[in-house]
């Protein structure tokens, strides 16, 4: 199954048997998903069911994972099973949460898991159509995982790579934050030391929509030609990380290894060097 499908594919195959989770960010945004969404699209929280934020960003980043545990929970809770097709979307083409919600589900065992191509935006011009207020649906029996399926890196992982020149590290944050040119976000303004920058951004078109598969495909294989083969993904605190990961996979690449403490981790470790362009 393509990690992707267009919102013309989504409207022919709408079904009590889809699963359509809602993970816009952003202030009041359980308030925004009330007033309305693609009709019945359950709500998922990137910061209570995406993440599990710790006290001190300098161990784990700005979004940490969730145990196992409480996300088997967050699953049961909206009513996934094991064997259940979901459908992610965000209003940024799944550079807020539909990706990191692609990648842990697809991480926790599911199979059947899509981004929604161009957002909820992408969605009401296909005339999808939208609802308000609370949806009702089944909870389901809780998926009992051990640890997460897909390839993680610690900030030690990242380091040592660096340094034995065995990995290819992605920062996919935009360039003047890998600039050090300015930080709107986290503390310190620069990179990782010998991380190459390709911003998320790039994977997709002018419209929003991410590129074609062939063209992604093209477009690494120039990028990466020179460069390690195994690859570690990085952004400012594990998310839109999850974007490039997607593309990579969508593009039919193996899914690379996922840093998710990133930039928000690394620029608060006491000790670690930090990098800047002129």
């Amino acid at each position: 199954m393509s990690p992707i499908i267009s919102p013309s594919e989504l409207k022919k195959n709408l079904s009590e048997n889809l699963i359509i989770l809602d993970a816009r960010v952003g202030k009041e945004i359980y308030q925004n998903y009330l007033e309305k969404h693609i009709k019945g699209a359950r709500f998922i929280d990137m910061d209570k069911d995406l993440a599990e934020i710790g006290e001190n960003a300098a161990f784990g980043g700005r979004h940490p994972l969730p145990g196992v545990e409480k996300f088997a929970e967050t699953l049961a809770n909206l009513g996934v099973l094991e064997d259940s097709h979901v459908v992610i979307y965000d209003d940024k083409s799944g550079a807020n949460a539909a990706a990191r919600a692609w990648w842990m589900l697809r991480s926790f065992g599911l199979q059947n898991v899509q981004v929604l191509d161009g957002g909820i935006q992408s969605a009401e011009k296909e005339g999808i159509e939208f609802s308000s207020g609370v949806e009702t649906f089944e909870t389901s029996p809780v998926i009992k995982k051990e640890d997460w399926l897909l390839p993680l890196k610690r900030l030690e992982d990242v380091e040592n790579e660096l340094i034995n020149h065995s990995s290819t590290v992605i920062d996919v944050r935009d360039a003047y934050r890998y600039k050090g040119e300015s930080e709107p976000i986290d503390l310190v303004a620069g990179h990782i030391p010998g991380a190459i920058n390709i911003p998320f951004s790039e994977n997709l078109d002018q419209n929003g929509n991410f590129l074609k598969p062939e063209v992604l495909k093209e477009k690494y294989t120039k990028l990466l030609n020179d460069k390690p083969q195994h690859l570690i993904i990085h952004c400012g605190s594990g998310v839109t990380a999850c974007h490039t990961i997607l593309a990579l996979n969508y593009a039919g690449f193996p899914i690379p290894d996922l840093y998710v403490g990133s930039w928000s981790e690394w620029s608060r470790r006491e000790g670690k060097e930090i990098a800047k362009e002129e």
